[in-house]
């Protein structure tokens, strides 16, 4: 039997506009994060979920915790569910970045750490791990783009993109993935 793990992306950061934002620290409107955990305890409810919540440890996706936690929720932080680590490159604007480093990346989008941060290769391996571990009791997991692009190649069984175009738009803010997690194996559905 799948397990359901729900993975929700943070609401809209503010200030973020033409800025790789990776593990930086950005404020979410306090009203954002609360609605979401609204829709979260709500759907979690529907779906007869465990009233856990695991979050990685930036603001924009732990305050949406924090609020669940008041409510009665157990808040579960995992550094493994962190946005990609850009290194150098975190909270720059693209513009500044310059399109020669951003080329580098794309022509070895699999191994090739952004200003000297992390790989995607690196991402979608801690990615694997949560969901090897967590992933297979099922919840609610909130999140980034990032993360949740790595869990559902993770979960489809699809391996590391070498070529950026392979890489999914990223889903909308306070938006949800469904994944369903098997034992030893998970598809996405």
């Amino acid at each position: 039997m799948a397990a359901l793990l729900i993975v929700w992306r943070h609401p809209r950061p503010v200030g973020v506009a033409g800025r790789c934002i990776g593990r930086t620290e950005v404020a979410v409107d306090r009203r954002k994060a609360k609605r979401l955990a609204h829709r979260i305890r709500q759907r979690a409810r529907r779906e007869s979920l465990p009233r856990v919540v695991w979050t990685s440890p930036l603001q924009r996706s732990a305050d949406v915790g924090r609020f669940l936690a008041c409510w009665g929720w157990q808040h579960r932080v995992d550094l493994r569910l962190s946005e990609l680590d850009f290194g150098d490159w975190d909270g720059r604007a693209w513009s500044v970045i310059g399109e020669a480093e951003v080329s580098a990346w794309t022509a070895d989008f699999a191994t090739h750490a952004p200003g000297g941060g992390e790989s995607v290769a690196q991402l979608m391996s801690r990615c694997k791990a949560f969901l090897s571990e967590q992933g297979q009791q099922g919840g609610c997991v909130v999140s980034h783009a990032g993360w949740i692009n790595a869990a559902r190649r993770v979960s489809a069984g699809l391996p590391v993109p070498t070529l950026a175009t392979e890489w999914p738009a990223a889903v909308a803010y306070a938006a949800s993935a469904d994944l369903a997690i098997k034992p030893g194996g998970a598809e996405s559905q």
